[in-house]
């Protein structure tokens, strides 16, 4: 008797686990499927004027950018490198001595008027602010040198990727690193210029090409500014959005979990005008190891394989559009096959606007 009771203790047992168990799979399930319906939602009250216009870029860095160092031939016929093992590549001079240092103007200036031959350098070297103290040294011209490359801006042309209500733009996609550091360059102040394409350079497996356009940096062709340089584009306030948007219609934003693989289209000025072309979203990761790389790409469309051979330099930022929604922007392209790229979802680039 009592062992029939003690195996109706158990059988009750096991069906209770069973019930809370599915139960809890059940809650946890519905509780997923909620939370991407609420990320859907809200991503699709963003809308957004799709962009995939040139624009030319003009930033100047927060500070002056410390590219590397070098010997300087002294007087006596002699090598000697000041700021070897002292300052580092990426290093960000801000003052020297008494003196704040904003560009590489104002740092030229002020070693040329030395009257000793001792310095402090202030740098900044990532989130921390140091002193240097460095010995210049009078080259053959008897002139003082620190034996310092530096970089105080960065010039380039990239697409557009959209504009919101409050004419906010995003761009790129992706940062604008050193040439020859590869950091990203911290930027102080930006400017959007008006250009357009006069040359494309097709792709070639293993030789990506690019687009080639004029830049006339001057008051006339200013659109607007840049505020921030982030890994996942840059992004400021357009001024004259009708010298950029001549389309104004809005669509809305898609969560990257809607996005599926399949038909897309990009738009880009490969031709000279914005137009759509097809493409296959090949692959979405939704946690991509890079923030601009969560969907991979390829492109179909015939019109654009003849014009360019596929992603080249200058398309970043193109949007990628699906079913009607803006999903994201092209940001790199395969270098052994010019007709793959990756793209960064639109609610990354999006995170970086104020009023999305």
């Amino acid at each position: 008797m009592r062992r029939r009771w003690y195996r109706r203790f158990l059988i009750m047992l096991l069906v209770l686990t069973v019930t809370v168990g599915g139960g809890y799979c059940f809650l946890e399930t519905k509780k997923d499927a909620l939370r991407k319906e609420v990320s859907a939602t809200k991503m699709s009250e963003n809308l957004l004027i799709p962009g995939g216009m040139p624009i030319g870029i003009y930033m100047e860095t927060d500070g002056v950018m410390v590219l590397g160092t070098d010997n300087i031939k002294t007087q006596g016929g002699g090598k000697e490198a000041p700021a070897e093992h002292m300052v580092k590549d990426g290093d960000y001079i801000v003052g020297v001595d008494d003196d704040r240092i904003g560009n590489k103007k104002e740092l030229l200036e002020v070693v040329q008027n030395l009257s000793n031959n001792t310095v402090v350098l202030h740098l900044r070297r990532g989130e921390e602010y140091i002193d240097v103290k460095l010995h210049p040294v009078k080259d053959e011209q008897g002139e003082y040198k620190l034996g310092i490359w530096v970089r105080d801006n960065a010039q380039g042309l990239g697409t557009i990727t959209f504009l919101n209500g409050n004419s906010e733009f995003g761009a790129l996609g992706h940062g604008i690193h050193d040439v020859d550091t590869n950091e990203l360059l911290e930027m102080s102040e930006g400017t959007l210029y008006e250009t357009s394409i006069q040359n494309i350079k097709k792709g070639e497996n293993g030789n990506p090409g690019g687009m080639e356009g004029i830049i006339v940096y001057n008051h006339y062709n200013v659109l607007g500014s840049i505020d921030k340089n982030t890994e996942a584009g840059i992004f400021g306030k357009v001024d004259r959005i009708d010298r950029v948007f001549q389309n104004q219609e809005a669509v809305p934003a898609a969560a990257k979990e809607e996005i599926k693989e399949g038909e897309a289209t990009i738009r880009c000025a490969a031709s000279g005008k914005v137009e759509e072309y097809k493409i296959r979203i090949t692959k979405v990761d939704l946690n991509p190891r890079e923030i601009n790389k969560g969907i991979e790409i390829q492109i179909t469309d015939p019109n654009l394989l003849e014009l360019t051979g596929g992603i080249v330099q200058g398309m970043s930022g193109s949007p990628i559009l699906q079913d009607g929604r803006i999903v994201g922007a092209v940001t790199h392209v395969f270098v052994q096959d010019a007709t793959k790229g990756y793209g960064i979802f639109i609610e990354n680039m999006l995170e970086n606007v104020v009023g999305k």
